[in-house]
């Protein structure tokens, strides 16, 4: 049995990636008060649009979902520490996340600033057909699985790498 083809993403396309996606935040006239990264994935992307946009506010929002490969939890659990509502009031917010997948983990973190920000906007590295949340920036869509360069390797502890 032949495995299922990947997508794979380079350090050198992740810097394409980003750079297209900071290009086109701006070109829409979006002006994003703070970056709001979904650790672990979305926090390379939040960091390389931080500097491409010039925006030093990143905050961040830890979301348990996948176990493995194409593996998850029934849904997603957000996890300490939770932003606090206050420094995101009336902000205008870019949550940066390296893929909206199922769609859950975006759809749980834009309700979670709903009631607190002027305005929510989404930015990810790949888009896949299946997410309930449709992202106003995506650098390319996929029905593949993707191995990120930050996680295609075991981590240097020798545990196993869940999200492999």
């Amino acid at each position: 049995m032949q495995a299922a083809a990947r997508e794979v993403l380079t350090w050198e396309r992740f810097g394409v990636a980003a750079v297209e996606l900071a290009r086109a935040v701006h070109d829409d006239g979006f002006r994003p008060d703070l970056i709001l990264s979904i650790a672990r994935g979305g926090l390379f992307l939040a960091g390389a649009l931080g500097y491409a946009l010039d925006v030093k506010n990143l905050h961040v929002m830890n979301v348990e979902f996948y176990t493995g490969v194409d593996e998850r939890l029934p849904m997603p659990v957000v996890l300490p520490p939770v932003p606090a509502p206050v420094d995101l009031s009336g902000a205008r917010v870019l949550v940066a996340d390296d893929v909206a997948d199922t769609g859950a983990t975006l759809a749980l973190v834009k309700e979670f600033c709903a009631d607190h920000v002027a305005e929510v906007r989404c930015a990810v590295i790949y888009e896949k057909p299946a997410s309930t949340v449709r992202c106003e920036y995506v650098w390319t869509a996929t029905d593949r699985w993707i191995d990120f360069p930050w996680s295609a390797l075991p981590p240097v502890t020798g545990a196993v790498n869940r999200d492999a």
